[in-house]
């Protein structure tokens, strides 16, 4: 089992330790790339795919690093809804 499969299992199983890192680079292996906001975004993050014509807005957490859960189920359903998990 490759990382890519190993952070789809470990976000499906909704875990409280789930961090920024981990989502952005499941998201990377998904072929989005980061991208602030605007020039005010703060800790708005959003994450583009040009392939497949996505954007995902997330929200970084500070200052702790864990996403919390309610983001972790946002995630997931938005790339379950495209089909790429």
């Amino acid at each position: 089992m490759g990382q890519k499969e190993k952070l789809i299992a470990r976000l499906k199983t909704i875990p409280r330790d789930f961090t920024f890192d981990e989502a952005e680079s499941l998201l990377r292996y998904l072929t989005f790339h980061r991208t602030n906001k605007g020039k005010t975004s703060g800790s708005r993050v959003v994450f583009v795919s040009d392939e497949y014509g996505i954007k995902i807005l997330m929200h970084k957490p500070h200052p702790r690093k864990e996403l919390l859960e309610y983001q972790v189920r946002q995630l997931i359903e938005q790339l379950e809804q495209e089909g790429l998990i």
